[in-house]
């Protein structure tokens, strides 16, 4: 779980690199466009101008290069032909990559032409509840610490934070120990330590918690249809505090 400092400088080439992906999706005008095509869009940006792996594709037999989770849809919705992302729609695209053998994992919902206020209280909650359990890493503290937060600012909102999916440790693979859920208890669980690399990335919900999965497999929405949002950073855990290894230009550090 521990990376050495050679292994934490390739993890950061990686984060840089996925970085950069957003950073390009930032000046898309993702309205009419289908989710095929947004995932066609990031396999060429990352192929050819990362010279990096989409690191999603083909792990666990899945098909594409990121998840595109529109409205409802809480995570692992699969890119369609069919599915055109319309004005007022808020969608997460969560996509990975992959460079010199280390793997950097990260999500971000955009808010497309004129969206509810609903639609911008929900993106802007999971946002900022992401940022609350990533000010809560530091060596010493507790991935419980990292929960408690966000779920806490979740709360706060009057919103929920689904518990089926996680963040997780990540490197040379994608998933690595630990789990790291989006709730907890102060001052429980494992004991994080320099070096240690990992995902936060809460689902938060409109309404209730609870979560279905469709037919095919993989999408997962809320089971009360309320809308959902999420964002997700790769970070490390550093002598004094917390790094974050995928973020963007002109993203503000909320540590």
């Amino acid at each position: 779980m521990v990376k050495t400092s050679e292994e934490l400088e390739l993890m950061r080439v990686s984060g840089r690199l996925l970085a950069s992906v957003f950073e390009m999706l930032d000046t898309v005008d993702l309205a009419g466009l289908s989710t095929m095509q947004i995932n066609d869009l990031v396999e060429r940006f990352i192929r050819e101008d990362c010279a990096a792996r989409p690191a999603s594709k083909g792990q666990y037999g899945y098909e594409y290069v990121l998840n595109c989770s529109i409205n409802e849809v809480v995570c692992h919705g699969v890119p369609s032909d069919d599915v055109i992302v319309r004005d007022g729609d808020i969608i997460n695209l969560d996509i990975t990559l992959e460079k010199n053998g280390f793997i950097a994992d990260s999500s971000k919902t955009y808010l497309v032409g004129n969206v509810s206020a609903q639609g911008r209280r929900i993106a802007r909650v999971a946002q900022d509840a992401m940022w609350a359990g990533i000010r809560a890493v530091r060596p010493g503290a507790h991935l419980g610490d990292v929960g408690y937060a966000i779920e806490k600012h979740a709360k706060k909102n009057n919103c929920t934070v689904v518990r089926e999916y996680c963040g997780h440790g990540i490197g040379r693979e994608m998933h690595e120990e630990p789990q790291v859920l989006n709730h907890g208890r102060p001052g429980r669980g494992l004991r994080l330590r320099e070096g240690m690399t990992f995902t936060i990335e809460p689902m938060v919900n409109l309404g209730r918690a609870a979560t279905v999965t469709r037919d095919d497999g993989w999408t997962v929405v809320t089971r009360d249809g309320k809308l959902s949002a999420q964002f997700e950073h790769t970070v490390a855990v550093t002598a004094d505090g917390v790094e974050v290894l995928t973020l963007r230009q002109g993203e503000t550090v909320r540590v």
